[in-house]
This record gives C-alpha cells, sequence and structure tokens, in this order.
C-alpha cells in the first residue's frame, strides 16, 4: 500500500511506497484522491522525466558534501539514508551485471 503527504486542505502532495515521517497515511491504491494526485502526476511528463534527472543530481551532491567534509551522511534523516543506499545498491548492481552499459538513466 502507498503512504502519502497531505497539505493542510487535505490534498495529497506527495507519495512514497515506504512510510516515514513526511509520509504517514496508507492508502488504499484505489483511493480517489491518490488516482487524482497520481493523473495530474502523469499530465505532466516532462516535468517527471526532469524530477528522475534532478533525483540523480542530488544523490550526486550529497556525495560530493560527504566527501568534502561538509555534511556527514549520518546528519541526514535515516528515511532518506535508507533510501540513498537502496538507490546506491540498485545502481551497483545493474553496473555489475552490465544490463545497461554506462547508462544511468531510466529506461522508460
Amino acid at each position: 500500500m502507498p503512504f502519502v503527504q497531505r497539505d493542510p486542505d487535505g490534498g495529497i502532495v506527495a507519495v512514497s511506497l515506504v512510510r516515514d515521517e513526511l509520509h504517514c497515511e496508507e492508502v488504499d491504491r484505489g483511493d480517489a484522491d491518490l488516482c487524482r494526485f497520481l493523473q495530474g502526476m502523469a499530465a505532466q511528463p516532462a516535468l517527471a522525466g526532469s524530477d528522475l534527472q534532478l533525483v540523480r543530481v542530488l544523490e550526486d551532491l550529497i556525495d560530493v558534501l560527504v566527501e568534502r567534509s561538509v555534511i556527514r551522511f549520518t546528519d541526514l534523516p535515516q528515511a532518506a539514508r535508507d533510501k540513498l543506499d537502496m538507490r546506491r545498491s540498485v545502481r551497483a548492481s545493474m553496473r555489475s551485471l552490465d544490463l545497461l552499459g554506462e547508462r544511468d538513466e531510466p529506461l522508460f
């Protein structure tokens, strides 16, 4: 089940497959508010595509800040560390399998 974050008016503003401090309300996959939110996201494919690219930029930025001792990885919230670790693990396994060659971009 997905977990959502809502704005003060009760509208969904973010969705996650992982419960964390921001996404603490579990909703059914068929929830009307969730469907409206996802349809709105699908209507903005250029924005969604750039979001995926921005995620990679942010990952790289965090790596640089940690390497230069500007921040410590442990300074990040546990949920953020878990997500970064998961993405690093997935990227490492993709590179070790060489399924995508040198590409580090979405397939769709």
